[in-house]
């Protein structure tokens, strides 16, 4: 892994050690069914009743988590025997990654809505004490998070091209300004798009800015206060910067890589290996919600769920028009109805891709958290389980063409015009000209 300084791994692991009671303290209590989603309860034949009926899976406030929430509060996890799962409130990833290697038997969790590259990270032993094998069961979203930058920034116009902070960045540092990026976790998503984007115009994260880890619920009073020139997580946070008018969104980061995948339901390979049928069951009720939540007409049900005390505790407003794809980037930029707005379900958000996994992990190699002779296809072999998302999706009546026939989703084209072809990830990062691999 990628040194930090000491500073960084001050505030990382002080955000985890301050917050980590709450990880353990804050559930979802009891069960509040919604008005909506069919929650009558599956005739499960004895051969598909699952062998335990509880299990604990973390969230972070995040949209993204929404369709554990949604599959507690509507009482699915309950319509496929899994009548005692609890969902529980994280303070952050790196107190996710801890609760999960410790495993609910010892006080922890047994899987959780997670950065899609931390089950890699977890299975190889790179974040944790020990290696922890984990599954991916399910991507949860597509789509749905943002690079938002100070006010101190507004008069560049800097949007998807983030090349008019290059010169801006060298004037404050010649001048003694300490530069920091925020992202939610070293190797997680936010670090991988905060990455690419500032590479694409010609900044080394490495060099020319600090990439600093602060929890999702932190970055809008960490921007409030001046301590970062940008940060990159998902809603609803960059909206409630721009409602609070302390900062604006550069770009979603569907427009960085259309339709790309972001967080993942991940379980330790342990426990769905012991329980099979209750691994599956818990795959039933999310993909279940996510079908839900990605209606037009549930949005408002949604937002009104998550926003609740015991999950976000965030106002409705901040997380609503994001979440219908009306996105107010608080320069002036408007956009209504975008087509790149969070996916739960359509569009096969939530088929788990494994050339998706392929340009996780070789990004990881570009930026050094993996060596550069990692076996990105046998990794991806023992983590990814999309012969179990297949068998969940088949047993909740979802139709053979909605059920992807390929590991791959083919070539992916960026916005800077860089392809990415699975079959040929040394070609890609060779083709890169800032990296550290």
């Amino acid at each position: 892994m990628t040194k930090f300084t000491r500073r960084q791994f001050i505030i990382t692991a002080g955000a985890a050690t301050a917050t980590s009671l709450l990880a353990h303290g804050c559930s979802s209590g009891p069960t509040s069914k919604s008005s909506a989603g069919n929650t009558q309860a599956a005739n499960l034949s004895p051969a598909d009743t699952p062998e335990v009926t509880t299990a604990k899976l973390g969230f972070i406030a995040l949209t993204d988590a929404a369709p554990l929430i949604v599959a507690k509060e509507n009482g699915l996890f309950e319509k496929y025997g899994m009548k005692d799962v609890e969902v529980v409130k994280q303070a952050s990833w790196p107190v996710t990654r801890d609760n999960i290697e410790l495993g609910s038997a010892s006080g922890g969790i047994d899987g959780a809505h997670i950065l899609s590259p931390m089950p890699y990270l977890m299975s190889l032993g790179k974040i944790t004490k020990q290696p922890v094998p984990m599954y991916i069961l399910a991507r949860l979203n597509t789509n749905g998070q943002a690079i938002s930058v100070a006010n101190t920034y507004k008069d560049l116009k800097v949007g998807l091209d983030s090349k008019a902070l290059k010169e801006a960045f060298s004037k404050a540092k010649s001048s003694g300004k300490e530069l920091k990026a925020a992202i939610t976790f070293p190797g997680g998503t936010h670090d991988l798009w905060m990455r690419y984007w500032l590479a694409a115009g010609g900044i080394n994260p490495d060099t020319d800015i600090s990439t600093i880890p602060v929890p999702p619920p932190q970055m809008v009073a960490n921007m409030k206060v001046g301590g970062m020139e940008a940060f990159c997580v998902g809603e609803p946070w960059n909206a409630q910067l721009v409602n609070q008018k302390e900062g604006y969104t550069a770009l979603i980061t569907g427009e960085l890589w259309k339709d790309h995948p972001e967080k993942a339901l991940s379980m330790r390979a342990d426990w769905v290996d012991k329980n099979p049928k209750a691994a599956k069951a818990i795959l039933m009720a999310v993909q279940e919600a996510q079908q839900w939540c990605d209606k037009p007409e549930n949005k408002a049900e949604m937002v009104k769920i998550v926003s609740k005390r015991q999950w976000f505790k965030v106002p409705e407003k901040d997380i609503i028009e994001r979440a219908k794809g009306n996105i107010d980037y608080g320069d002036g930029r408007t956009q209504q109805n975008s087509p790149l707005l969070m996916k739960f379900w359509a569009d096969n958000a939530s088929y788990p891709f494994k050339s998706h996994d392929a340009w996780f992990l070789t990004e990881e190699i570009r930026w050094g958290y993996l060596p550069a002779d990692t076996d990105i296809k046998g990794i991806i072999d023992k983590v990814n389980r999309e012969d179990l998302w297949k068998e969940a999706a088949k047993a909740i009546g979802v139709a053979d063409a909605d059920i992807p026939t390929s590991t791959s989703r083919g070539v992916e084209t960026f916005f800077d015009g860089v392809k990415f072809d699975p079959e040929d990830t040394a070609g890609y990062l060779k083709s890169l000209k800032i990296k550290k691999a």
